[in-house]
């Protein structure tokens, strides 16, 4: 019966939480691979909200869930391998209690600057920071974002100081960054490429460990004179801990499948993601480096989640 059970899976809906408001990029994803995944598999794949808590909230539900396929978590990587280290009493153990099945994009962040700055180039921006400590603003979507930490990371790494200033999600910080409010901030690539296309922010350098193919004049922050900065920001499919392996084999196949689907490959890259569609296997050692790595610069920079 459980062989049974594992070779027909999905005999129903299986739901796809993710921890986060519709409408952002993690949503959006999530959405266009379960469409993918609901025509492949013949079954129906819905997608269910459950904000709150830094993405722990949606997380811990996914864990309490039974292993068998029809509960997924798809999160960005806040709630593997930064909340669990901000967040005091996270719900769930980040490396123990999840299947880590894939990676299917990544994006690195892009320093911006607002159309008060007049700093065009990285160096530009560290000799401004260095002449003015602890005085030029820097927005993120939230206390422990990846835009946040890429501050943080680049600020260890230039030996500078700003000021954070977190916001409650993405849009209101690039709002703000917009009208001068802020000065600079560490986005989604694919959050700012159109305000960047029509000259409302001017892109300074990007966190990735190379440029970025819809930015191919913005330099990264190693050829710009910072190294040991690189940033990724990505998003992985998660299941509770004890998928039975045939189950695993087929969620993984699907979810790989749906990013190497070329309308859906061409409509991601145009956006700055880059397709990742990892193995199982892949993902969890990779989990383990960025938790580890997260983990190191949190505490080495006192960050809190207040």
């Amino acid at each position: 019966m459980v062989a049974h059970a594992q070779t027909s899976w999905p005999e129903k809906t299986v739901t796809i939480i993710v921890p986060f408001p519709p409408g952002g990029s993690t949503d959006t994803i999530a959405r266009v691979m379960a469409q993918h995944m609901q025509e492949k598999l013949q079954q129906t794949f819905v997608v269910d909200n459950k904000p709150g808590a830094t993405g722990t909230i949606g997380a811990a539900q996914v864990k309490r869930a039974p292993a068998d396929g029809y509960t997924l978590l798809f999160s960005s990587l806040g709630a593997y391998v930064i909340a669990p280290h901000l967040v005091k009493g996270v719900p769930y153990d980040a490396v123990n209690d999840f299947d880590y099945i894939t990676v299917p994009v990544q994006a690195p962040n892009v320093l911006v600057a607002s159309p008060a700055q007049s700093a065009k180039t990285l160096q530009e921006v560290v000799a401004l920071l260095k002449r003015t400590p602890n005085k030029v603003s820097f927005a993120s979507s939230g206390n422990g974002s990846s835009d946040h930490l890429s501050a943080e990371m680049f600020w260890q790494q230039s030996g500078t100081s700003g000021v954070h200033v977190p916001y409650k999600g993405g849009a209101p910080a690039i709002n703000d960054l917009l009208g001068g409010q802020v000065d600079f901030s560490f986005q989604n690539v694919n959050a700012v490429l159109q305000h960047i296309r029509t000259g409302k922010l001017r892109p300074i350098a990007v966190t990735g460990d190379k440029r970025s193919p819809v930015l191919p004049d913005v330099p990264t922050l190693a050829e710009a004179g910072v190294q040991g900065a690189e940033v990724y920001s990505w998003q992985g499919l998660a299941a509770p801990k004890g998928l039975p392996a045939a189950v695993k084999k087929k969620i993984a196949d699907a979810a790989v499948a749906s990013m190497n689907d070329p309308a859906i490959r061409k409509r991601m890259e145009e956006q700055g993601l880059e397709i990742v569609a990892n193995t199982p296997e892949a993902f969890s050692a990779f989990q383990a480096r960025e938790f580890a790595r997260w983990k190191n610069l949190i505490e080495t920079r006192k960050i809190t989640a207040d």
